[in-house]
């Protein structure tokens, strides 16, 4: 049976159970039975069955999950209801505080940004406990290269977040090195308008140097304003 709800698997070039993909699918199956693999089995799709894709406004582009226990959910940078907010999404709210003017959220799940159409795409599917990115060569890159690229082509506005050279990296690789060449690029590289956003990843180690202060929240709302598209709520 397909990992994927229906709407993604009709987008994409042939049901996932088809594609080379469910190799990458059955070696994190068959580490999840030998150790503690993050987020659970149940969540590897989650931000495929919350953001379908005709409700997406925008994508911010993660690396692997959290793993540490209690953590990961299947959503780029969110954490369980009620768990400890880890470093990089308590400075995602620092910036969205400061760039809104508004008090910065105290619960860490994102699940109702996703449910507004911000599919929060990790580029690793899965990671096993205490190992961060022990995941990155069981392929998982192929598949989620070709979700960005079929994002990218669809016919509604969409804005990309790319924190981090590796966010960036990926998005080159599924939508071409040319995508990039200018922070917003409406009916020219793509055929509907596009929003690209790139900016230092928001961790401890380099927030500092460009992330903060880069406004993305705002200038996401913004361009949505501009192209007819209902702005997303941030906070509650």
């Amino acid at each position: 049976m397909t990992a994927l709800p229906s709407a993604w698997d009709a987008l994409l070039d042939c049901p996932f159970d088809r594609q080379p993909h469910c190799g990458t699918l059955a070696a994190a199956e068959e580490a999840a039975a030998r150790e503690t693999v993050y987020p659970p089995r149940e969540d590897w799709f989650a931000a495929f069955r919350l953001t379908p894709p005709k409700r997406i406004r925008a994508v911010i582009l993660g690396q692997d999950p959290y793993h540490e226990p209690g953590q990961a959910m299947g959503l780029a940078f969110s954490v369980r209801p009620g768990g400890k907010l880890p470093p990089s999404l308590r400075n995602i709210y620092r910036e969205l505080a400061s760039d809104l003017n508004v008090p910065a959220p105290a619960d860490g799940d994102l699940t109702f940004w996703a449910e507004q159409g911000v599919l929060l795409l990790n580029t690793v599917l899965t990671v096993a406990d205490g190992r961060a990115n022990s995941h990155q060569h069981l392929g998982w890159q192929r598949f989620t290269d070709e979700v960005l690229a079929a994002v990218a082509a669809l016919p509604q506005p969409v804005a990309f977040v790319l924190w981090g050279a590796p966010a960036q990296k990926a998005f080159d690789r599924a939508a071409g090195s040319g995508a990039r060449t200018g922070l917003i690029c409406a009916h020219g590289y793509f055929d509907a308008p596009r929003l690209v956003l790139t900016a230092p990843h928001p961790s401890p180690l380099s927030a500092y140097r460009g992330f903060f202060g880069s406004r993305p929240f705002s200038r996401i709302n913004e361009f949505l304003r501009e192209n007819g598209t209902r702005e997303i709520r941030w906070t509650d």
